[in-house]
């Protein structure tokens, strides 16, 4: 039996919204608090401050990691994901609880984690590298693999305040795989890479986990943790909702969880403080059918469907493209559609005030499933008002049947796609008469 590198038992992590920032206090301050607080008492005015109540981002969370072991986390946005891998990576105390973790611990939680921005990337790595506990020595033996990965040798004497998010990414994971912490903890950043990049990332973990280092990954792609993971912990509210060796069951409950069945998130709404921009504020995101109303639940692959983006123009801006992207249940891209797709004469033109993007989603071209939309809206090569995988809001179709008119396909396919494509048969050319 593997011995154990993670143990968490009960685990579980308490915020208080509406407290204030906590300060130093000195003796003076304390008194005179205590004073305050009575005359409040006495003079019925002991409610002005914002009532405090208690958020527990983390509750009886308790698993068990094996030494070795590669785990995916997953969970939906503000499951609790972020907040315990900074339990384990001991940058936040749990509230109750406790996490027993046996060796040292490499973290990637955020872009350029630890990275002192007036130090070059030189500076860095062996900055970085003595917080993980690695003598200059070990530090200098990996020092060329860390900048081969990295592929920023031009750069390497530049401060890192002059890198790129690209360039931050690509050396911090290098720093952190290649310096051989027992244990690594990567969040969802390689994200902000691009896709050798990410390629080039998930071959390193896995010849990490193969090394006989354990890692802990979280991300989106389930489609990555699907393929680097040998077991899957789904969290949900805070809570451990399952947890299993079996990766692909484990994310199937996930999109169970996250779109109810065919009880589907079909539309979203701007909160009140959310997302305005002087060019273009997005309202309102939603699937429709023919007459304009919104769809509840599934719909068949062959049905009529409008993807509809309702929003505010503030400004006249020709560069302003509003679109989606589409992925399916493993997180995997399948395509992006913008309202600069076609020739530049048949692009929408909008006028001030409110309006609506429409498209057709496309027909005749979806397996059965659960596929999130996430809404992209930019102004062309400037500025960003909402991006795919950041801070865009996302929707679900659920697609169920509708698939074919042939007696043989009559449930899901294979694979993301079920287009019907016709086919004729003929004699090959250069052969006989007929």
């Amino acid at each position: 039996m593997s011995a154990l590198a993670i143990s968490v038992e009960n685990l579980g992590k308490r915020y208080r919204i509406g407290a204030s920032r906590e300060r130093y206090l000195a003796l003076r301050d304390v008194i005179s608090s205590g004073a305050s607080r009575a005359l409040k008492r006495l003079s019925g005015h002991a409610k002005d401050r914002p009532e405090e109540r208690d958020f527990w981002a983390l509750r009886d969370v308790s698993f068990e990691v094996k030494q070795g072991e590669c785990v995916g986390i997953i969970g939906r946005n503000g499951a609790g994901k972020s907040t315990l891998l900074k339990i384990l990576s001991r940058i936040t105390e749990p509230s109750e609880g406790e996490a027993r973790l046996r060796g040292r611990v490499g973290s990637l939680l955020e872009v350029g984690t630890g990275f002192h921005p007036e130090l070059t990337g030189r500076e860095n790595v062996y900055l970085n590298g003595a917080i993980l506990g690695m003598s200059r020595r070990e530090i200098a033996t990996k020092f060329d693999e860390i900048v081969a990965f990295a592929e920023i040798g031009k750069f390497l004497d530049t401060q890192v305040k002059h890198y790129s998010s690209g360039m931050y990414t690509r050396l911090a994971f290098a720093v952190a795989a290649h310096l051989e912490p027992e244990i690594l903890v990567v969040d969802e950043v390689l994200a902000v890479g691009d896709a050798a990049f990410q390629k080039k990332c998930l071959g390193k973990m896995g010849e990490v986990a193969k090394g006989g280092r354990t890692v802990i990954f979280v991300s989106h792609n389930m489609g990555a943790v699907e393929n680097l993971c040998g077991h899957a912990i789904l969290l949900a509210e805070g809570r451990l909702l399952s947890e299993s060796s079996e990766v692909r069951r484990t994310i199937e409950k996930y999109f169970q969880a996250a779109s109810g069945s065919d009880d589907v998130a079909t539309e979203w709404k701007r909160a009140s403080d959310g997302m305005v921009h002087p060019a273009f504020t997005p309202e309102r995101f939603r699937l429709c059918d023919p007459s304009g109303a919104t769809v509840a639940g599934a719909v068949r692959n062959d049905d009529a469907v409008f993807v509809c983006v309702e929003g505010t123009v503030g400004m006249l801006d020709p560069a302003l493209k509003v679109g989606y992207s589409l992925y399916s249940e493993n997180g995997d891209l399948l395509f992006w559609t913008l309202s600069t797709d076609t020739p530049e004469s048949n692009w929408p033109r909008p006028e001030i005030g409110r309006c609506d993007f429409v498209s057709a989603f496309p027909r005749n071209l979806l397996n059965e499933g659960n596929y999130r939309l996430e809404l992209n809206v930019s102004l062309h090569y400037r500025e960003w008002v909402c991006e795919p995988g950041k801070n865009a809001p996302a929707i679900t179709v659920a697609v169920r049947g509708g698939l074919s008119e042939s007696p043989y396909w009559t449930s899901a396919r294979p694979g993301c796609l079920a287009p019907m494509i016709a086919w004729s048969v003929s004699r090959p050319l250069g052969g006989p008469p007929a």
